[in-house]
């Protein structure tokens, strides 16, 4: 396998966790090379010397994949290939396929061959001498004429436009689901964190759930949720999601919405990171960029620092300036801290939705209707003046960017309810 290394502190830590990507997809890792790349090489990403290195320890090794830790062309996925005698898989390739096999739903398996597709697009030049046969010229074939390669990709944006028509049909039926969920009166909380942080297993913990957790990154694609009891301020729901990852491919990025919308639409998030791992503030960052990407940076976090258990930190609780919680250190593993867990979920919950009644005048329509939209009605009424009486039952999160994207008026309105 051939990970990319930059030079720097950090190229330990990529290159261990890219083999950890390699034998997550199934991969035996036979040897690593690194290569030092301040300026890429247009024919195979690499320099030509240490392409040939490569191709020497390909052929010693009797290897039949050569994978790279950074994304290359197709160009230069072809000229790689060609130049090693062996299949060359890039970054975003070795992740695509791990999806493949870990997505379980019906949705997931859509997304995951869409994100696919929309990969293989761009390399279907690979050399084959087939590919550029025209097709016509013998009885039964005369016409135009079509290059197979031509064929392929017609019938893969064919594909590609059928993929898509069926998953806005399901994202039609999710934001359907999730207004349902917003006008119920439950907490909705999703665990978010770098990949292979314990989220399966802190999931588990809190819901006495069976979500397949192992030691292995990307071990749960699919979201699932379960109700968590015992909290103080009442039942919440629980989302466990798609793990984060530096550098997640774009069209991953954009497939898994309904998986990511989890974490954007959730009264709180649980930031689930590795306290054994001297990366963690840096992998803090890779996640709440991820988090931005999607929408979900204005989502109340609390940073749950797990697997105290590998360290010789005790659990305990840390409040910010104002009280409330911040960060809970736990074992999720041994249940260590759980307690200080739930006791911070009750209390950030017990504040974290807004039940209060409005009352509007008859020209604030345009705001009822938006309050409607949202889900953030439970009962109205009408007003003796024409207006209306409404009782709201929302997460702060949900109503609070309507402050600034509406009239003065409006804005107005909402911070009687909101104490803003």
């Amino acid at each position: 396998m051939l990970p990319h290394a930059r030079g720097d502190g950090d190229a330990v830590r990529r290159a261990d966790e890219f083999a950890e990507l390699a034998k997550s997809a199934g991969a035996q890792v036979l040897e690593r090379i690194t290569a030092r790349i301040d300026q890429p090489n247009p024919r195979f990403y690499l320099g030509s010397g240490k392409a040939d290195e490569v191709a020497a320890r390909v052929k010693a090794l009797e290897a039949d994949l050569v994978l790279v830790d950074h994304a290359l062309t197709p160009v230069q996925e072809r000229n790689l290939e060609k130049h090693v005698g062996a299949r060359v898989v890039d970054r975003t390739g070795l992740i695509l396929d791990i999806f493949a096999q870990r997505a379980r739903s019906h949705e997931g398996k859509l997304e995951v061959e869409l994100a696919q597709l929309k990969h293989l697009a761009t390399r279907l030049v690979r050399g084959w001498t087939h590919l550029e046969r025209q097709r016509g010229g013998a009885i039964g074939l005369r016409g135009p004429g079509e290059t197979q390669l031509e064929t392929d990709r017609r019938l893969l944006g064919e594909r590609v436009k059928l993929l898509t028509r069926r998953i806005e049909k399901v994202h039609v039926q999710r934001e359907q689901q999730r207004r349902a969920r917003l006008r119920n009166t439950v907490p909705r909380v999703a665990l978010v964190g770098y990949t292979n942080a314990g989220k399966s297993t802190l999931f588990n913990a809190l819901t006495a759930g069976s979500v397949y957790a192992a030691d292995q990154l990307f071990a749960t694609l699919d979201p699932t949720v379960r109700r968590i009891e015992g909290l103080s301020c009442g039942p919440a729901v629980l989302a466990d999601t798609v793990g984060f990852i530096r550098e997640l491919p774009h069209d991953l990025v954009a497939a898994f919405r309904a998986t990511l919308a989890e974490a954007r639409d959730a009264d709180l998030l649980l930031h689930v990171s590795d306290a054994a791992d001297p990366e963690r503030d840096r992998l803090i960052e890779v996640v709440n960029g991820v988090l931005e990407e999607i929408g979900a940076a204005g989502v109340p976090q609390l940073h749950v620092f797990n697997k105290i258990d590998l360290t010789d930190l005790p659990p305990r609780l840390e409040r910010a300036g104002d009280g409330r919680p911040e960060r809970v250190w736990i074992s999720a593993a041994t249940g260590a801290g759980l307690d200080l867990l739930r006791q911070a979920l009750g209390e950030r919950l017990g504040g974290a939705r807004v039940r209060a009644e409005l009352r509007l005048p008859p020209r604030a329509g345009r705001l009822r209707a938006r309050l409607i939209a949202l889900g953030a009605v439970a009962r109205e009424r009408h007003a003796e003046d024409g207006g209306w009486l409404l009782e709201l039952d929302a997460p702060q999160a949900v109503l609070t960017p309507l402050l600034g994207d509406g009239s003065a008026e409006d804005a107005r309105l909402l911070r009687g309810v909101l104490g803003s």
